[in-house]
């Protein structure tokens, strides 16, 4: 690192747990971030200021006047620019030295299976239960970390589904695909604006514990913020053992 980047990233090479070290997996490591509303936004915010050094943003979706409640990465004259083109512009504002690659498209089991093997860490900031379903089994079938997040109304999740580990579950195992799960919108059921931001920034933390391999992380467990008492709960999630997802993997 130069002179630059030793003072841009001093605050966080100052603390023992990180240092130098955890700053150079950083900049060698490459996050996917799906979905880049509330909760992808802020996620991305905090991997370019610490430097990870390739994130890959995926939305298909534009900016829409309804986003800026609550998705503080866009300005009022993003609006009708693609996300994954807004979002690029400002994170490249904050940071430089990151290489952003954009992907605007639709996410399907084809397009996953590369993204997910090139990354070393992979954040579900989406918003619906089949791409969310889709990410876990390239996520799995890559044996690629998983730090999932969602909000609507005053709560908020987070959870990380690291196969890696062997008692570890994976989203099929908390949310089995095809049961009769109710998928709530923000757009008809509405969502409390800062609550998108604890959840993503507590997704982006995750995440940058697992590429520097420090802490402990939040696999096999579920926490659950209730934002109106400002209450979290933790969960313990187990592995299904007949988990069709994940169950033929080495345990």
């Amino acid at each position: 690192m130069d002179d630059s980047q030793l003072l841009r990233y001093s605050r966080h090479i100052l603390l023992t747990e990180l240092g130098h070290d955890a700053q150079e997996r950083f900049a060698a490591a490459h996050a996917v971030v799906i979905g880049m509303g509330g909760l992808g936004a802020p996620a991305a915010q905090f991997l370019v200021a610490a430097g990870v050094g390739t994130i890959t943003i995926c939305d298909a979706d534009h900016v829409d006047l309804t986003n800026l409640q609550r998705q503080l990465l866009y300005a009022t004259g993003d609006v009708g620019t693609p996300k994954v083109e807004a979002a690029a512009r400002r994170l490249a504002a904050v940071n430089p030295e990151v290489r952003i690659e954009r992907i605007a498209v639709r996410l399907d089991a084809a397009l996953l299976a590369p993204l997910v093997a090139a990354a070393d860490v992979v954040l579900d900031c989406c918003d619906n239960f089949a791409t969310r379903h889709a990410v876990n089994a390239a996520c799995v079938a890559a044996g690629k970390p998983l730090v999932s997040g969602a909000a609507i109304r005053f709560d908020g999740q987070v959870a990380v589904f690291d196969t890696r580990e062997a008692r570890s579950p994976c989203y099929h195992c908390l949310f089995g695909e095809g049961e009769e799960l109710e998928e709530t919108r923000c757009a008809t059921m509405g969502v409390f604006a800062p609550l998108v931001g604890i959840v993503g920034a507590t997704q982006a933390a995750e995440s940058l514990k697992l590429i520097a391999g420090v802490g402990e992380s939040l696999a096999g467990r579920l926490l659950l913020l209730d934002a109106l008492s400002m209450q979290w709960r933790e969960l313990v999630v187990p592995r299904d053992p007949a988990c069709p997802v994940c169950s033929g993997r080495r345990a």
